[in-house]
């Protein structure tokens, strides 16, 4: 049998069926779709995939979106959103949530821009805006800018989001830079945060430590002149507590020193308050994951699972292996479930050691 040459000079073959027959529908191409991005962030919304922003980076340029499309699970078919009112501006690795009313809210995020050739600065969004369907009507959206009160988080990018059993959304750790034309500097943080969109506020979150280390002495106290407590905690005496200091060596001979705080014991012949711990209790390490971005977390069963994660140490950046839990019902105090593995740090980048003031720029901006 003669087969004809195609344009590009190969002869086809015959045709080959493959035996797999995929059940349900296979979806090939869905055009009217939002263009290859990464650093977006998308949520479920009833029977449709809300997505929200990104960037796409080549060697020249690159852009940022702020753009809404909307993924039809039923029909499997793409349509772009055109909200009413003023939205965010274009930016990746924002914080992306459904409340417990049916709305989208959209909390910071990171964006660059070019200021003169060859030279970019970024921006850590702390503004919040509101995503909500317009009078009930089906594909009519609006954007409301809404300013939560409490305690908001520092601006901060690289941070990672779950869903508490109470329909809160929760914000853990992240990095604010301080940056400059030609370096940068990455403050890493590890607290907690909780948005009651409800309440519309913000709530720190804060830990009640181990039920074992709140018992109390109810006697023997005696009356004491108003201000006296605050004197003795507060005075010259009063120190500072503890830290621990560990030097970790990793296989390409980089160190790493981390830091943890110990509690601070109770100075030898001072009666212990009411408010104190018992002195078999106190000095304890603190166990919590240390300050990080682009963590991974999952609420299961009322527990906060945070897996992995990222530092920087000098001019390395380090990929961390190690998982905690925390009970979001308690709120007591973190579980380690594996530690970190000093020998199996991992390491990111191949550029030479350079000295601590050399200039530098973070590998990965963008914390998407």
């Amino acid at each position: 049998m003669n087969s004809t040459p195609t344009i590009s000079g190969r002869t086809p073959g015959p045709k080959w069926r493959s035996p797999i027959r995929p059940r349900g529908a296979v979806l090939t191409r869905a055009t009217g779709g939002p263009s290859g991005r990464s650093g977006h962030r998308m949520v479920a919304w009833k029977r449709q995939l809300i997505l929200f922003g990104g960037f796409h980076e080549s060697t020249r340029d690159y852009i940022y979106y702020n753009d809404v499309y909307a993924f039809d699970l039923d029909t499997f078919t793409w349509s772009r959103l055109c909200p009413s009112g003023t939205g965010p501006t274009p930016r990746s690795g924002c914080q992306m949530s459904v409340t417990p009313q049916g709305s989208i809210v959209i909390y910071g995020g990171y964006s660059k821009q070019r200021v003169k050739k060859d030279v970019d600065r970024g921006t850590q969004h702390s503004d919040m805006f509101l995503l909500q369907p317009v009078d009930g009507r089906e594909g009519k959206w609006g954007w409301t800018r809404i300013n939560p009160a409490g305690a908001k988080p520092t601006p901060r990018s690289g941070f990672s989001v779950a869903v508490t059993p109470n329909h809160q959304t929760l914000l853990f750790g992240g990095v604010c830079d301080e940056e400059e034309e030609e370096s940068l500097e990455g403050d890493f943080l590890n607290d907690l945060h909780f948005y009651d969109a409800t309440r519309n506020r913000w709530f720190a979150g804060q830990l009640k430590g181990p039920k074992s280390e709140k018992r109390k002495r109810r006697r023997g106290r005696k009356a004491e002149p108003e201000g006296a407590d605050k004197q003795e905690r507060g005075g010259a005496g009063a120190q500072e507590p503890p830290e621990v200091v560990r030097e970790v060596v990793a296989e390409d001979g980089t160190v790493v020193t981390i830091k943890q705080v110990l509690a601070t014991p109770v100075p030898a012949g001072q009666p212990q308050s009411e408010e104190e711990d018992s002195p078999d209790e106190a000095g304890g390490p603190v166990v919590e994951p240390g300050p990080r971005s682009n963590a991974m977390l999952a609420v299961k069963h009322g527990r906060l699972y945070l897996y992995g994660g990222m530092f920087e140490a000098g001019d390395r950046q380090v990929t961390l292996g190690d998982l905690y839990c925390l009970d979001l019902h308690k709120m007591q105090e973190w579980t380690a479930l594996v530690e970190a593995d000093p020998g199996e740090l991992g390491w990111r980048g191949d550029a030479p050691q350079v000295g601590a003031g050399a200039p530098r720029k973070r590998l990965c901006p963008i914390c998407p």
